[in-house]
């Protein structure tokens, strides 16, 4: 409010008081026009006349300034500063709508967390808290005006953080029984950003929903015939990404909406002061007056340094007069006992080196053991030390993905789709048939063997491995590419193997044509 602007109240007064003087005005006009044209008329008939007519344009008046008082008393609710929102305690319409949402579909999905407990429980007070965060930046933007890119993005601030907390959450429990729940709420939970998206914050959202439902189908198909909780979680989680769409459809189609007549938004959260507020402050003095590089603390002194200075120089080869004589006994070079560490050593400048750290480097993070079958993909992941681990209920379309596994032994039994051996140090493996590929990826001092049939047996990035054949994978191809250490052992008529290396050196020559390779013969 600028300072030459009436308080409210006073606005009201004085708008009151024009009101009824241009009322009176008017009607007194009225009655003498009407006087002077009427001629014979009956005074009385003019005065009930104008009267009643004088009474309905003052009603029609006070019901106009009991509207402009309305609106007077609801900017000044709480000193102007906050919005009429904000000064009545009353949302806009977008807001409401958010709110049915919440009550709604947000609701019944906390609920039905509630009854199912556990990690799916913690993770739905997350998704009410970042709800929450969300309700509130849409108050703020429908009372302020949209500020700087920079105060938008601290407005969404905890929006955000929220959301990094509920990924976060899944990640930390990768071993929970509700992960398929967890990771459903994971990956769709970043739809709570539409509010950064334009023109089209709606199709974002869907594609947030379809993310989640590559887990929710999970859920469906491990408790549809077990518990009808989980189903209706799922529908429910589901509804409140198909009910958001329609809120941002019908609110904010091409992007969140600003409020066009409110203060600018701040970093705060609330409006900035307004125009009219207090005057910014004052700009900061003069620098300092320029040092006088002809002036020194000492005074004179340095005129006196400098005459002396010129005074030697001029002197020429007399300079070296005033030098002392050093005798062979004081010669160091010629004398080694002066050379004793007991007198000063002096020496030049250090090389500079980097300090070394003094505490310890923290320990790496020990994740899980993990054995587990997730669709069709059987996971090995995080064993250390784990002889005997064996895959035996295995099918035709699975495939089996080892990683980070440490002196351990894995055997599969049954005919699979493929085996990835990735990031694995002694590790064993020992397999039946795989009709499509063996990958040994990043790995150190592996063994392969296979007791069926393998088409193809790929070598990529590892430093050591073994490979045993048997009798019916002789024909196996076995592709190789940055490796070293590499032997097949194939199998003889008495059943013993022989040991044959990979090649690992190479001989490229140009024959006029094309470059032609050949493994050379130091190679083994």
């Amino acid at each position: 409010m600028s300072r030459n602007a009436l308080p409210p109240a006073r606005a009201v007064h004085t708008l009151s008081l024009t009101v009824l003087t241009c009322s009176s005005s008017v009607s007194f006009r009225k009655r003498s026009a009407e006087q002077r044209q009427g001629g014979n008329a009956p005074l009385g008939l003019y005065r009930r006349l104008s009267r009643s007519e004088g009474m309905a344009e003052l009603a029609s008046l006070v019901q106009r300034l009991e509207v402009a008082v309305g609106r007077l008393e609801a900017v000044s609710g709480t000193g102007g500063a906050d919005g009429s929102a904000a000064g009545t305690g009353a949302v806009s319409a977008y807001v409401e709508a958010f709110d049915a949402l919440i009550s709604g579909s947000v609701a019944e999905y906390i609920t039905l967390s509630q009854k199912i407990g556990g990690d799916v429980q913690k993770h739905a007070d997350m998704m009410k808290q970042a709800f929450s965060c969300q309700r509130q930046l849409l108050v703020t933007a429908s009372c302020s005006q949209k500020p700087s890119d920079a105060v938008v993005t601290s407005l969404l601030a905890p929006v955000s953080k929220v959301i990094q907390q509920v990924q976060s959450f899944r990640e930390q429990n990768r071993s929970s029984p509700l992960f398929n729940h967890l990771s459903a709420v994971s990956e769709s939970v970043p739809g709570l950003g539409w509010v950064a998206m334009s023109p089209k914050p709606g199709p974002y959202v869907k594609e947030m929903q379809d993310a989640a439902m590559f887990y929710t189908n999970r859920v469906l198909k491990d408790y549809k015939e077990k518990d009808k909780t989980h189903v209706d979680w799922v529908k429910a989680y589901l509804s409140i990404w198909t009910d958001l769409q329609a809120y941002i459809k019908q609110h904010h189609t091409t992007g969140l909406v600003w409020s066009k007549s409110g203060p600018v938004a701040s970093a705060s959260g609330a409006p900035s002061a307004p125009r009219g507020g207090p005057a910014p402050p004052p700009p900061p003095g003069p620098p300092p007056p320029p040092m006088d590089l002809n002036q020194s603390a000492g005074g004179d002194s340095s005129a006196t340094s400098r005459s002396a200075l010129f005074a030697s120089l001029n002197k020429g080869a007399d300079i070296t007069k005033g030098l002392k004589h050093v005798s062979d006994a004081q010669k160091t070079h010629k004398n080694p006992a002066l050379r004793s560490p007991a007198g000063p050593v002096h020496t030049g400048p250090r090389p500079f080196s980097a300090p070394r750290p003094t505490a310890s480097a923290a320990p790496a993070l020990t994740l899980p053991p993990v054995l587990e079958l997730d669709g069709k993909k059987w996971k090995v992941e995080n064993q250390q030390g784990a002889q005997g681990l064996v895959i035996s209920d295995t099918e035709l379309k699975q495939v089996v993905y080892a990683f980070k596994c440490n002196n351990s032994t894995l055997q599969i039994k049954g005919k699979i789709n493929s085996i990835t051996v990735d990031n694995c140090k002694k590790m064993g493996l020992v397999f039946d048939d795989v009709v499509g590929i063996v990958e040994v990826i990043n790995c150190k001092d592996v063994k392969v063997q296979v007791l069926g049939k393998v088409p193809t047996i790929s070598i990529n990035k590892t430093d050591g491995c073994h490979v045993y054949l048997s009798q019916h994978s002789l024909s196996c191809e076995i592709v190789s590419a940055k490796s070293s250490e590499m032997n097949v052992l194939v199998p003889g008529k008495d059943g013993e193997y022989t040991e044959i290396p990979v090649p690992e050196q190479f001989k490229t020559v140009w024959d006029g044509k094309k470059l032609v390779t050949t493994a050379t013969e130091i190679a083994g």
